[in-house]
Order: structure tokens, then C-alpha cells, then sequence
């Protein structure tokens, strides 16, 4: 039944706005602030994310035109661009990087028996990076290269749930090996990178830590092979060896043997050197973990596709922070609607399905509840998707 509240409020019913107010004052987000509070700041970018605003005068121009609704979706201030505007630039970005963990801490814990692909007890997560290519003139800040600026967003990705459990943004220069000195590394947990993190210092602190790794070894790797051990190449692995590093400097940063995969994609047709310091699963089960790292590179092309990140309402550090964290809130926000209300839907299409009912007062669940050869007409063919 319609309980007269429009699918917004119903959006925003899900966000626990005690720990948003705990964000602010943790920051004193609200120091000399008579109107259009963090709450309202948060609500109009996240209007924004969900019907893919394209500038601050848009977002002005929508929300005015819907001025007596305001009120009702949260938003208790009159909605100026150059209000949003300065808000975005002065207001602490952590305020909403710390509100997106809460959520990212909701969505964990409800997708934690998620299927991802291996069957595994332990928690698995990918960590890569993704560059978003700016103005040097407008950015002069994202340092890059001489004429062009960025700025990185590096994801440590729960592959249940595809959830980003962890997220820097740093200027284009920052090289991703770096970003391993800042994580805090779960006991038990398996970390999957591509070769651009090999370090084996860093991987020996992984080690120490009590996790595992899986890595690709670079071309130029070296190694004493102490034993192979049997394997079926009808799975694609050609080998699967206990080694040491043989290099100086290697073998000084990493004294203890690793294991060393061989094997052959038959879909990509690629041959895979893997390396890693478990010595209980597989080799198939090691590959195939390294497979699932491609999730990651998928949620880099989805939130870009369907997200507003490559784009900025502002050119300030701070603006663009607060925007790419507000974005990642929005896409946790629609995976915990998604698993709370059983909604079968790809996120794909719960997004379409939102950016053009967001006003309507009407349940959510009925939003939805269209035919299935209805929803396969929204859904392009060419679209990339998560949580089918």
C-alpha cells in the first residue's frame, strides 16, 4: 500500500542518520553553519548520483522546480549552486568517507555468505586501481604527467557481494605498489593484486601478518625450484612448484618458500604464472581465485558507466573527494536495498529504475514489480553488471 512517502524518503530511510550526525561533529562539520546543513549537502549530491546530474546548475534547476517536495525528501535548505558549490569545497570529505564505511560495514555483513565464484571459507579481496583523467589547468593539484592531470582511486574489493571495503584516492603520481603500506591486513584473508604490486618486502609483511597473497611473477623472475608437485593439466595447470627467490635483493626481502602456479586460461587462452604463500588450496583453486580477480576491474568500469566520478561539480581536492565518496555511499546504499528487500533486479537496472521514480510516492517493491520481458527491454545488451 502507498504509504504516501516518495521513494526518496524511502532511500533515505535506510541511511542510519545518528552515525552521519556523529560524522559530522566528529569533523565539526557544521562550525559556523546557519543553513543548508551536511544532512542536506549529502541528500543533493546523492540526488544527484542517482539521476546523473550533470552540473550544479542542473542540480539547482531540479531540485527548485520540485521546491514544495524538498522538504519532504530530507532537505531542509533551498538548493544554490554556488551555496553546493562552496559546501563541496569546504566541508571535510571525511565526514562522508566516514558515513560510506558505515554503510560499507552494513553491506558486508549482508552479503557475507555471498558465492563469488570459489568455494572458500576465508574472506577474499582484490585490491587494484582505476585512473581518472582530468583538466591540468582546472586539477592543477592531480599531479600526473606534464601536461595532464588525474587522480587514482584504489579499492580493496570484498569479492562477496563485490563490496569496496577500502578506498584511497590519491593524485595520479601515487604508484599503487605505495597503497600496500596502508593496509591493515586480516588474519586468515586471501589479497589478489596484479604484478604491478609485486614487491617482496611488502608480500613478506603480508606473510607476517598471517594472510595469504596471489600475485602474477613478473617476465624477469627468478627462482630456485625445490619440488613440483603432481598436478592434472586437463584443469589448465601446467605446474605447481615449491620455490625460493634467487635474486640478492629478492631473497633478502623474502627468505621463506613460495608457490609457484603455472597455468594456462582456456578461455583467454593466456598463459598465468602465480605466485603465493598458501600451500593448502589447490593450484586450480589458486587460479581461480586470481581469476575472480577481474571483479574489481568490473566495479572500476561499472561505477564509471553508471556513476557520476568522471565528471566533477567542482575542481577543489576536497569537492572531488566528497563527490567520489558520496558516489561510493549511493552504490552501497542500492546493494543493501537490494539485499534487504529481496529485489531480483541487477543493480543496473535498480538504478535505471530510480533515476526516473525518485519523486513518485509509491513502495519501492511496486517500483519493481514490473514483468520480467519489461525489465529486459531496460536492461542493454552492452551493459555491465553486478549482482545478477
Amino acid at each position: 500500500m502507498n504509504s504516501g512517502q516518495s521513494i526518496f524518503s524511502q532511500l533515505r530511510a535506510f541511511l542510519p542518520s545518528y552515525e552521519f550526525h556523529k560524522c559530522v561533529r566528529r569533523y565539526q562539520g557544521h562550525y559556523k553553519i546557519k543553513r543548508f546543513s551536511c544532512w542536506d549537502q549529502f541528500l543533493t549530491m546523492a540526488f544527484a548520483q542517482l539521476t546523473y546530474r550533470e552540473s550544479l546548475g542542473d542540480i539547482q534547476a531540479c531540485l527548485r522546480a520540485t521546491g514544495s517536495k524538498l522538504y519532504h525528501l530530507g532537505i531542509r535548505s533551498q538548493v544554490s549552486r554556488n551555496t553546493l558549490a562552496n559546501a563541496n569545497q569546504v566541508r571535510d570529505w571525511r565526514i562522508y568517507a566516514d558515513f560510506a564505511q558505515v554503510l560499507i560495514g552494513q553491506a558486508r555483513r549482508l552479503y557475507a555468505n555471498e558465492p563469488f565464484g570459489v568455494e572458500l571459507d576465508q574472506t577474499a579481496y582484490a585490491l587494484d586501481s582505476t585512473t581518472i583523467d582530468l583538466c591540468l589547468s582546472l586539477f592543477p593539484w592531480a599531479k600526473f604527467r606534464r601536461h595532464k592531470a588525474a587522480v587514482k582511486l584504489h579499492t580493496l574489493l570484498d569479492l562477496r557481494g563485490s563490496i569496496p571495503s577500502w578506498v584511497v584516492i590519491t593524485d595520479g603520481k601515487v604508484h599503487d605498489v605505495n597503497l600496500l603500506d596502508q593496509l591493515v591486513f586480516e588474519a586468515g584473508a586471501f589479497y589478489i593484486f596484479d604484478r604491478g604490486y609485486l614487491d617482496f618486502a611488502r608480500l613478506y609483511g603480508i606473510h607476517q601478518s598471517s594472510a595469504f597473497f596471489v600475485t602474477r611473477a613478473k617476465s624477469n623472475f627468478e627462482f630456485h625450484r625445490l619440488c613440483s608437485q603432481p598436478v592434472d593439466k586437463s584443469t589448465g595447470v601446467l605446474s605447481d612448484q615449491i620455490i625460493r627467490l634467487k635474486g640478492f635483493y629478492s631473497h633478502q626481502s623474502y627468505r621463506e618458500k613460495l608457490r609457484r602456479v603455472h597455468y594456462r586460461d582456456a578461455d583467454s587462452k593466456r598463459r598465468l604464472v602465480l605466485l603465493t604463500n598458501n600451500f593448502t588450496l589447490s593450484a586450480r583453486e589458486i587460479a581461480d581465485l586470481y581469476r575472480c580477480r577481474w571483479l574489481v576491474e568490473l566495479f572500476f568500469k561499472w561505477i564509471k558507466q553508471h556513476l557520476r566520478i568522471k565528471a566533477f561539480y567542482g575542481t577543489t581536492d576536497n569537492a572531488v573527494k566528497t563527490q567520489v565518496w558520496i558516489a561510493i555511499t549511493v552504490y552501497v546504499l542500492v546493494a543493501i536495498v537490494k539485499k534487504r528487500l529481496n529485489i531480483d533486479q541487477s543493480l543496473y537496472s535498480i538504478l535505471q529504475v530510480l533515476s526516473v521514480t525518485l519523486f513518485e510516492k509509491t513502495s519501492i517493491l511496486r517500483a519493481f514489480s514490473a514483468t520480467g520481458a519489461e525489465r529486459e527491454k531496460m536492461d542493454s545488451g552492452n551493459q555491465l553488471h553486478l549482482f545478477n
